[in-house]
């Protein structure tokens, strides 16, 4: 046999276990996604922190207000009281304070960050003003909007002593259907869509939980101080403790965010970088998986070509190679759409377009995908939410400094 053969054959058989295990994380999600969860003791500190005014900002924060559980606390925080979330936050907080479940609302001012990302440093500052009387930290992004029992699902698996955290992840819904907002979108769902009962599963920073005995065993008070990504760092001191890293497909949100292509490849481009700089065995996967799923349609083609130029009778063969891998991107896009419209039946109507765009641009969102991810193999500096950092080590970051737009 050829070598070229038996790449063929590992392309082949990879490509179907890869499609087996998206499957299998298909079905986790339909199948935990619309469970009842009512068990409300822990007693839970939920932090927002806030910087600006994303869009649906006043729909998405009253999200938070509205949820389904009776032990908790509410925590809104913003840099500095001239950003204009803050006095949006107080508006908020008057008019839905008494509608709400949330036996304490405030909206907090940490000031300014200089040795972490302006996030942890305001996740931080609710952290060190909890009291004896939380038993959960519960974490959300501002640009996200959640379903009303989206914290009870988040701390029920908590329960569990083998797990020690758990994660949602957010889906994009384009508010405009320009190019670059249905590839954020579809790209997005790739990543989300590897989440499932596996070890492989990493924390989300905009909708997590972990207990506070927890954080604190395995160091988090102690690392977040000099790190950049709140979830990654998180994510590497659980699974170092020997714990896991529950994905809970009910706290899958809705993000409504429209990008230019601008935008976008700063944003892929600092999402990649913020890995390889905190979780470099985690960026070399997504570099090794997208190029693979890049040269499987493209490397195949150029395989059968090459046996076909040498009149090998075996063509066929080497031809299913490019097919499989193309069926597969499109299989799988085709069940991460339908296991969206599934989770967001409310937004469903809103999807059409990227629905469309996924399934019809699979194969091209992958090429853009490996590009983001070469893009980011350079350079230590990024631009964050107006902010600008150097990333020296997985613990150490400089802020240098701020920049207008």
């Amino acid at each position: 046999m050829d070598w070229y053969f038996y790449i063929a054959l590992a392309a082949i058989l990879s490509q179907l276990l890869f499609l087996l295990q998206t499957f299998n994380n298909y079905r986790y999600a339909l199948r935990k996604y619309n469970r009842e969860r009512n068990w409300h003791e822990l007693r839970v500190a939920l932090i927002v922190p806030c910087k600006g005014l994303d869009a649906a900002f006043e729909q998405n924060i009253a999200s938070f207000f509205h949820q389904d559980y009776e032990n908790y606390r509410l925590w809104f925080v913003v840099e500095t009281e001239p950003d204009p979330a803050y006095e949006r936050l107080c508006g908020l907080r008057d008019g839905l304070q008494k509608k709400s479940q949330a036996i304490d609302v405030q909206v907090f001012v940490a000031g300014h960050a200089e040795s972490r990302s302006q996030k942890i440093h305001n996740l931080l500052y609710c952290y060190h003003r909890i009291g004896s009387d939380i038993d959960v930290l519960a974490f959300a992004d501002s640009d996200i909007c959640v379903r009303q029992d989206w914290l009870s699902q988040l701390v029920w698996r908590l329960r569990r002593p083998r797990v020690g955290a758990t994660t949602g992840y957010r889906w994009f819904i384009p508010g405009k259907k320009n190019i670059a907002s249905l590839a954020l979108s579809s790209i997005n769902g790739k990543v989300a869509q590897l989440l499932g009962n596996t070890v492989f599963n990493q924390a989300w920073g905009g909708s997590m939980a972990i207990g506070v005995e927890t954080f604190r065993r395995v160091g988090l008070d102690k690392i977040w101080p000099k790190a950049l990504s709140d979830d990654l760092s998180l994510t590497y001191a659980v699974k170092k403790a020997g714990l896991k890293i529950e994905f809970v497909p009910a706290c899958l949100v809705a993000s409504y965010e429209s990008m230019t292509w601008r935008q976008l490849l700063e944003f892929g481009r600092r999402q990649f970088l913020i890995t390889r700089v905190s979780r470099p065995a985690t960026w070399w996967f997504g570099l090794f998986a997208s190029l693979y799923s890049v040269s499987g349609i493209w490397g195949g083609a150029a395989m059968a070509v090459y046996a076909g130029s040498l009149g090998d009778g075996r063509l066929p063969f080497f031809a299913a190679v490019p097919i499989v891998f193309f069926a597969g991107q499109l299989v799988r896009a085709v069940l991460r759409q339908s296991m969206i419209s599934k989770l967001l039946k409310e937004d469903a109507p809103k999807m059409k377009a990227t629905r469309a765009a996924d399934i019809v641009g699979s194969w091209a969102w992958s090429i853009l995908l490996l590009l983001l991810v070469v893009s980011s193999a350079f350079g230590r500096t990024i631009r964050w939410r107006g902010i600008r950092y150097r990333m020296l080590g997985p613990t150490e970051t400089i802020v240098e400094g701020t920049e207008a737009g």
